[in-house]
């Protein structure tokens, strides 16, 4: 199945957490295609082998990514990483490594993302963005 969206890490640790809004949400969307980078698999492995629990953290957090397509790292993002950082260097602005990754794998793929985590990608232009609170464009 080809993805809709795209799952942040604060919505996967969110899920994971039990918390309510968020598994709502992500259960009603699975029938429209989720993904999730590999730099989000990145981050949330590290919460497991982190955690005080790794083996049952790494259970759920498996469980949660049946039926989810994992995305990695292609040329097109890498062009489109470089364009979006260029472009906010010249305006003097800063994003994360990992979130301008997560942002341009949404482009390139024409996904929208599932974040929380509104500031730290609002300056992406033509960025799709729903938090659990209401969409932003």
């Amino acid at each position: 199945m080809t993805p809709s969206y795209l799952i942040d890490t604060d919505w996967i640790i969110h899920y994971l957490n039990g918390q309510e809004e968020i598994v709502k949400r992500l259960v009603a969307l699975r029938k429209e295609g989720l993904a999730i980078s590999v730099i989000s698999l990145a981050e949330l492995y590290e919460g497991v082998y982190y955690s005080t629990n790794p083996k049952g953290d790494k259970k759920a957090l498996d469980d949660f990514l049946t039926g989810v397509l994992i995305l990695g790292l292609e040329d097109e993002i890498c062009k489109i990483f470089g364009k979006e950082r260029g472009k906010l260097r010249k305006l003097k602005i800063v994003i994360g490594d990992f979130d301008l990754l997560i942002a341009a794998t949404c482009l390139c793929y024409n996904l929208t993302l599932l974040t929380n985590n509104i500031k730290h990608f609002k300056i992406v232009e033509k960025l799709n963005i729903i938090s659990i609170n209401k969409p932003h464009k």
